[in-house]
């Protein structure tokens, strides 16, 4: 599929409704974009992170940061 935007002044553009369909996006919903080395771009949509539940998590994962787990898996 092609589709063609163009960027305003301000760097927005629209997405074109055949795109926003094909990625499932709606008005609030996150994409990603990663460019790569020859210059193209991919654009995907992401699922947010709950970052109350990666903080409650963080603190239960102390138990795998020592040196001897640092050595244990240095090479997976």
């Amino acid at each position: 599929m092609l589709a063609v935007a163009k960027i305003t002044a301000k760097g927005q553009t629209t997405i074109p409704q055949e795109v926003r369909a094909a990625l499932h996006v709606a008005p609030g919903d996150l994409i990603a974009w990663e460019v790569g080395p020859d210059g193209t771009a991919t654009v995907r949509r992401i699922q947010p992170m709950d970052i109350e539940y990666l903080r409650a998590v963080e603190g239960t994962l102390s138990e795998w940061g020592s040196a001897a787990d640092d050595e244990a898996y240095r090479d997976l």
